[in-house]
């Protein structure tokens, strides 16, 4: 039985987050929960959170053993991109990029 949990519009760059969730990718939950309770990137937290949402998630369901459950799969999609205006020398101004994500989580037992 799967469980999944999402997170959107997360103001985190997908290329940074990738990184983050591709440590975590195939590992058991709670092997994937030390991991990222100890990584000091700011998507560590987010991702740290989510994977335990999906595992409240698989308890409401009534999967028979929360402690089997590991990381199917784990996918970070580029959001939308938040564009914002610098002021810059001679009446001139810059683009400032904001990246969003999308975070998907599924857990299946073992």
């Amino acid at each position: 039985m799967e469980a999944k949990a999402k997170l959107r519009y997360v103001r985190l760059s997908p290329r940074k987050t990738r990184l983050v969730v591709d440590m975590v990718r195939g590992k058991g939950v709670q092997e994937a929960l030390n991991v990222l309770r100890f990584s000091p990137q700011k998507a560590a937290g987010i991702v740290y959170q989510l994977v335990g949402s999906a595992v409240a998630n698989a308890e409401q369901k009534g999967v028979a053993d929360v402690d089997r459950l590991y990381i199917k799969s784990i996918a970070v999609d580029q959001g939308p991109v938040l564009k914002r205006f610098m002021p810059r020398a001679q009446g001139r101004a810059t683009r400032i990029r904001k990246p969003t994500s999308h975070i998907t989580v599924v857990l299946n037992e073992k």
